[in-house]
């Protein structure tokens, strides 16, 4: 394939999060694969230039696979993807955290796919608790085999509010090169301190307020599947999430229970269960249960129960309600112009499950950076990066 862009393949893709930063930071999509048809149908809303594959990886052999996309091993610039993490995430309880478990092996048909399909680059997703659950066996075989394929790999765990997204969330991930280039993570962009007397002192991480604040202030139950701003872009992480786009969609407030109503409203920002009159507190519930979010604070990790109120610090820091998709997809990094589908629980899903493209997008263009430094890569990968603007509901790719 003569392309003037670098490909990439995401497995287990989601919605596409990870897919998202990649052609952000100038990588052509070829396909998205994943087995869940909600998410399927949001990756195929945002990636028309793409393919949607719904299939089972772990039931489809990659020579199978490479013939569907007409593509032969070692042609491929990047494999990427996030094998489901249910099996290591601390938020499952410890008991139910098997070795074996469904979830875990799919990381061994990830490496499958690397093996088969040989692709120049390697970027693997997880869950923190990945890289060292289970005495690190998953982290020594993802070494190992990569390795045995000719890989150099590297390792590391990142956390994407120091990458300027407005949101606590710690990740593994796993570069490799098949070209003997070590790989490196992207730098901190953001601190938690700022001395501005001190002239490389980094920008002070992104706040919550700093991500949400230009869009309309709603009453729980209300909303419009499109809508306008409620103010000029105030942040510099505003107007980048904006991009051009005039109008933003999926900013619609969930209609909450009488009951959970009054506990969102009998709190202040910041304040959560244990500040809830007695009458209103369950009788028991995760430490940040019916929690609202401040304007100053980071937020914490955005799940796939964003939608709520007794799931997580999920209260908005202003209006009596949760958070709406579009205010989790600001919080993840995701740009206006990429549109949820579904119901609203199912684009609850799609948000929490993804990878920040912000994030990916670091990650990415840290990994084109280092190869294009390499003469050796220059000569095998020779492509420039495409320029993106936006466009409807999509970035589009123009030359």
């Amino acid at each position: 394939m003569n392309l003037r862009a670098p490909t990439a393949v995401d497995l287990f893709c989601g919605c596409g999060g990870l897919s998202a930063g990649l052609r952000m930071a100038g990588f052509r999509v070829l396909a998205g694969v994943d087995l869940e048809p909600r998410y399927m149908a949001t990756f195929a809303h945002n990636f028309r230039n793409a393919q949607s594959l719904r299939l089972d990886l772990s039931k489809t052999s990659p020579s199978e696979f490479m013939s569907l996309l007409g593509i032969e091993a070692g042609e491929l610039t990047l494999l990427a993807g996030g094998p489901p993490c249910q099996g290591f995430s601390k938020n499952v309880p410890r008991k139910q955290r098997l070795l074996d478990s469904a979830n875990n092996k799919l990381v061994k048909t990830f490496l499958d796919y690397c093996e088969g399909l040989k692709p120049k680059l390697i970027l693997m997703e997880n869950v923190a608790e990945m890289k060292n659950g289970f005495a690190q066996s998953y982290t020594d075989e993802v070494l190992s085999r990569l390795k045995e394929e000719g890989y150099t790999v590297t390792p590391g765990v990142l956390n994407a509010a120091d990458f300027g997204i407005p949101q606590r969330r710690r990740r593994a991930f796993f570069i490799a090169s098949r070209d003997g280039i070590k790989l490196e993570f992207p730098k901190p962009t953001h601190s938690t301190l700022s001395d501005e007397s001190f002239l490389f002192s980094l920008p002070q991480r992104v706040s919550v307020w700093d991500a949400i604040g230009d869009l309309p202030p709603l009453k729980h139950g209300e909303g419009k599947p499109v809508c306008e701003y409620a103010s000029e872009p105030f942040s510099d992480f505003q107007r980048l999430m904006r991009n051009g786009s005039k109008t933003v969609s999926n900013h619609i407030a969930r209609h909450l229970q009488p009951k959970q109503y009054q506990r969102l409203a009998s709190l202040l920002p910041g304040q959560g269960l244990a500040d809830l009159p007695k009458h209103l507190r369950p009788k028991s519930g995760y430490s940040g249960a019916y929690a609202r979010l401040t304007k100053e604070m980071i937020a914490p990790t955005i799940t796939r129960w964003v939608f709520h109120p007794g799931s997580g610090r999920f209260g908005h820091p202003v209006d009596f309600r949760v958070i709406t998709i579009r205010e989790a997809a600001r919080i993840q990094g995701f740009p206006d112009s990429f549109e949820f589908v579904g119901t609203y629980t199912q684009q609850a899903g799609q948000v929490g499950n993804a990878v920040p493209p912000l994030l990916a997008e670091r990650i990415a263009e840290s990994l084109l950076q280092k190869v294009q430094l390499s003469s050796r890569a220059r000569s095998s990968m020779n492509f420039s990066k495409p320029i993106l603007s936006a466009t409807g509901g999509n970035l589009k790719v123009t030359a």
